[in-house]
């Protein structure tokens, strides 16, 4: 016997799936209603809603204006005309007669009809036709309850008129006044109202319909460099940063908007492979004196020794050790330079004795190697406020710079100038000198000249990088000059002092 599953645990099963389609919905729906897409759409759809409801309400009320104006304009020309008839020709009824009665018969549209009163009311010409259009009754009741001259009027037959009551002084001297009535068939210009409302309605539904349409079409054209640009982005990673967006065909604000990108994923491929470079050297940089350490205590563990070449190897192992410090020192250094607590400790130095310092440091090493070093100051004192082991520190490797780079024979001078303002410190050498593509890049951390380990700019690329580091600290900038073979001019500018600091 074969065992199948129960009706109950069947339908529980197969309506999982449905009642997750269903729950997933909502989501699905808001998730659409927070997109640009719809945004868009619905923004063009209200904007164009609201353009086309406006344009057909003006041109509506114009026409409904112009409608209105018109009648006001006959009315009042055959007021003018019954008046007229009325004070030149007082007792001409014939003339009277054929204005008021037989004029409005030739009409086909817009048909109208007038009565002439006495001055108790009483009628005395009287359009013919007009009791079986209107209740005349009511004409003259609706005219004295009515505080204007012009009001509207249904008549018998469901016609929809427009009456207006006038005094017509009879006689040169107004001796008395008749009233003349008229009333002016409107019943056209309210179906031309009635099928302009219509069409005004029947538009708007229709706008309704295929305003979003047309929103959601031309948003999604709008939005689709959006996406392409997302669907590169997505395709971007550490692994991959040589992806880029094409911005051609793209409207200007995007393009400028993929330049834009694409050139910060140039920094960020040029900082990643200047990483991954300093990785590399930094480890080796790290691995040799740990090497070298692990190596000579190896060898001096191996046997016994005597004292003199236990000590020669604690020397070597300390000669290491410093150099490993110092690699150490020149990275924590510049990640406290990058802090924007970093403080300086701002003093009065005199800067030819600083300078002076340096040379006297740094002069047996430049004896040995050749070179000439030499310091030029002004008689007068410079002095300025900054922190002078700082400002020592980027000295010390310009020289060292230029002392490696510097052939026997050649010549290292450091001078300094001030103004008001500003102190210039120039470090300039007779060296080797540094080829053109690589002047723009040479305070880059991390960065060489030469990649190769045997080379000899094979340092780790961060002594620039502190002297950069230490005179931007101090409020200035640092220029490099330099020609292949003719030699290399490095110039450092500091404000003098702080603006709140007084002369001591």
């Amino acid at each position: 016997m074969s065992w199948k599953p129960s009706a109950s645990r069947r339908s529980a099963k197969d309506s999982e799936p449905v009642s997750r389609v269903f729950a997933a919905r909502p989501a699905s729906i808001s998730r659409y209603w927070e997109t640009l897409s719809f945004r868009l759409a619905a923004g063009y759809a209200l904007a164009g809603f609201a353009f086309l409801f406006l344009a057909t309400a003006s041109l509506y009320l114009v026409l409904l204006r112009e409608l209105e104006k018109s009648t006001a304009l006959f009315i009042a020309d055959k007021l003018n005309v019954l008046r007229t008839m009325l004070r030149e020709r007082p007792s001409d009824w014939n003339a009277l007669r054929e204005e008021i009665e037989l004029e409005s018969s030739a009409r086909r549209y817009q048909r109208f009809y007038i009565r002439l009163l006495d001055g108790h009311g009483a009628p005395l010409l009287t359009t013919p036709g007009m009791a079986e259009q209107l209740e005349l009754a009511r004409l003259g009741t609706e005219a004295s309850n009515r505080r204007g001259p012009a009001f509207e009027m249904a008549g018998k037959r469901g016609h929809a008129f427009r009456v207006e009551t006038a005094l017509a002084p009879v006689g040169a001297a107004a001796a008395s006044n008749d009233i003349v009535q008229i009333a002016v068939d409107i019943s056209q210009e309210k179906e031309l109202l009635a099928g302009y409302r219509r069409w005004f309605w029947t538009i708007l539904l229709g706008a309704c319909g295929f305003l979003p349409l047309i929103g959601y079409r031309i948003a999604r054209q709008g939005i689709r460099p959006v996406e392409e640009m997302a669907a590169t982005a997505r395709r971007i990673s550490s692994m991959n940063l040589r992806e880029r967006i094409r911005a051609e065909g793209y409207p200007f604000e995007l393009a400028a908007l993929a330049a834009t990108f694409n050139k910060m994923l140039d920094g960020l491929e040029d900082s990643f492979e200047r990483i991954s470079r300093f990785s590399a050297d930094i480890a080796h940089d790290l691995r040799t004196p740990v090497n070298n350490i692990r190596g000579e205590a190896e060898v001096a563990l191996a046997r016994a020794r005597t004292m003199e070449e236990y000590r020669d190897v604690l020397g070597s192992c300390l000669e290491e050790a410093v150099r490993l410090s110092n690699l150490i020192g020149d990275l924590l250094f510049l990640a406290r330079a990058e802090s924007p607590l970093a403080l300086l400790d701002r003093e009065r130095t005199d800067i030819a004795q600083l300078l002076g310092r340096v040379r006297e440091y740094y002069e047996g090493s430049a004896a040995d190697a050749g070179v000439l070093l030499t310091t030029e100051c002004p008689s007068e004192p410079i002095l300025a406020a900054v922190d002078q082991s700082l400002l020592q520190r980027a000295l010390s490797n310009l020289v060292s710079n230029a002392v490696a780079h510097t052939p026997s024979g050649g010549s290292i001078v450091m001078s300094a100038k001030a103004d008001r303002s500003n102190l210039q410190i120039e470090v300039s050498d007779t060296g080797i000198g540094i080829p053109a593509e690589a002047l723009p890049r040479v305070f880059d951390r991390f960065f060489r000249i030469d990649t190769s380990r045997c080379g000899m700019w094979g340092g780790t690329g961060l002594g620039l990088a502190i002297v950069q580091s230490i005179t931007v600290l101090h409020g200035g900038n640092v220029r490099i000059a330099s020609e292949p073979g003719a030699g290399t001019r490095v110039t450092l500018s500091v404000p003098v002092a702080l603006p709140n600091m007084t002369e001591s």
